[in-house]
């Protein structure tokens, strides 16, 4: 084998070690906080709070959540420092869930919530960034598929270590204060990756063209108003579920079993959407949202087992969002505007989510119908405009 082929070998050991590595972050990361949200609401409820309260901690966590990821995106491009923003965001991220166990009242809970939110949004421009590079190398698809794999077995994990807290009688707090292990693994790893891979753009062996100007191409906004239209039609679980126990379509207890379900498709759909987007491209995410386009109308007309094939149509389409649609903004964008096309896209995403899901509570109240017209129709309208943007850029 030639020098230059053993070279070629080791820069793509090396960026799927980092995927990997920081894979491993997620999955421990995951199972802090996917494990503590999937009973605050419950533990806000102990502590004295109202349903009202409860709605707008989680809806204005989330908010200010993906609209700081504009501002960190655009401060780890121009600081350049992607690994202190990371880890800084990793810390309030991950540490504001144990401390739910010294929280006596709903107040310093629901602060330490959305402290938790803050804290992702600050990490993620700037971790999505730095996994750019690496993906570069193994395939933007299959990269970003496997680190959202990762992330989403630490989703099913989580949420499975509170409820044997809560079988065994240990409480809500009990539960957080056990998700300090994960927590700290996850920074242990961290570090390892930070001190194995201090820069991580020395993993795009081929560097792209620094930008010119400020400003992001034409496709990049056909793109982002495509992605925005998916995730406004994308119906919320806590809306799904709240629709399956009021139809009495499931017991209380099948209810998580749904959700875990929805995740482990999710994680499968992220490898398999991942590989096919490194060939065939954005065509991939077409599939995606006519597979995701039927969810709504199973999950809200259905039976039981029409409702659990809604659930992991609604698996698939989270999966090709978490994976896909990441790795596609890295074939448009220069690796030094990134943090910030990150940034935008992810503001974007959750704003229109947000917008999209109150709405969509509304229409419940008026019709299951309008929910369900709101749904397939958002997610089909993405289709032309992918299609276009497709026609219009030789990267996806």
């Amino acid at each position: 084998m030639s020098q230059s082929n053993n070279k070629a070998m080791s820069s793509k050991q090396k960026a799927i070690n980092f995927v990997v590595l920081i894979g491993i972050v997620s999955l421990f990361s995951d199972m802090t906080y996917e494990g503590a949200r999937s009973v605050t609401g419950p533990f806000l409820a102990v502590l004295g709070a109202s349903g009202t309260v409860v709605g707008l901690v989680a809806g204005f966590g989330e908010l200010l959540g993906y609209g700081i990821r504009l501002l960190s995106g655009f401060l780890s491009d121009r600081l350049g420092k992607y690994w202190t923003i990371t880890i800084l965001g990793y810390i309030l991220n991950l540490f504001a869930v144990p401390l739910l166990a010294l929280a006596g009242r709903w107040e310093i809970a629901a602060a330490l919530m959305i402290t938790e939110r803050i804290g992702k949004a600050i990490r993620t421009p700037a971790r999505d960034a730095m996994l750019s590079h690496a993906t570069k190398e193994v395939g933007r698809g299959w990269g970003f598929g496997l680190h959202e794999a990762l992330d989403q077995i630490g989703a099913i994990i989580g949420p499975l270590i509170v409820t044997v807290v809560l079988y065994l009688k240990g409480g809500f707090k009990t539960g957080f204060a056990v998700l300090l292990v994960p927590a700290l693994l996850a920074i242990v790893v961290l570090i390892a990756a930070r001190v194995i891979y201090p820069t991580p753009r020395d993993l795009e062996t081929e560097q792209p063209k620094p930008s010119v100007g400020t400003g992001f191409p034409r496709a990049f906004w056909l793109y982002l108003a495509a992605v925005v239209l998916i995730a406004a039609g994308y119906v919320d679980y806590p809306l799904i579920s709240y629709h399956l126990k009021k139809a009495a379509v499931v017991s209380n207890n099948w209810l998580p079993v749904f959700y875990a379900v929805a995740m482990g498709v999710d994680a499968l759909a992220a490898l398999i959407f991942g590989y096919l987007f490194d060939r065939i491209g954005i065509y991939v995410l077409v599939i995606a949202a006519l597979i995701s386009s039927v969810f709504a109308p199973l999950v809200f007309f259905g039976g039981f087992t029409m409702a659990l094939l809604g659930m992991a149509a609604w698996g698939i389409g989270m999966g090709a969002q978490e994976s896909v649609l990441r790795a596609a903004i890295a074939g448009m964008i220069p690796p030094d505007r990134r943090g910030t096309a990150y940034g935008v896209f992810n503001t974007g995403y959750g704003l229109f989510w947000f917008l999209g899901s109150a709405l969509m509570g509304v229409l419940y109240d008026i019709s299951v119908g309008y929910v369900v017209a709101f749904s397939v129709v958002t997610q089909l309208l993405s289709i032309p405009i992918m299609l276009y943007v497709k026609g219009k850029t030789a990267v996806l």
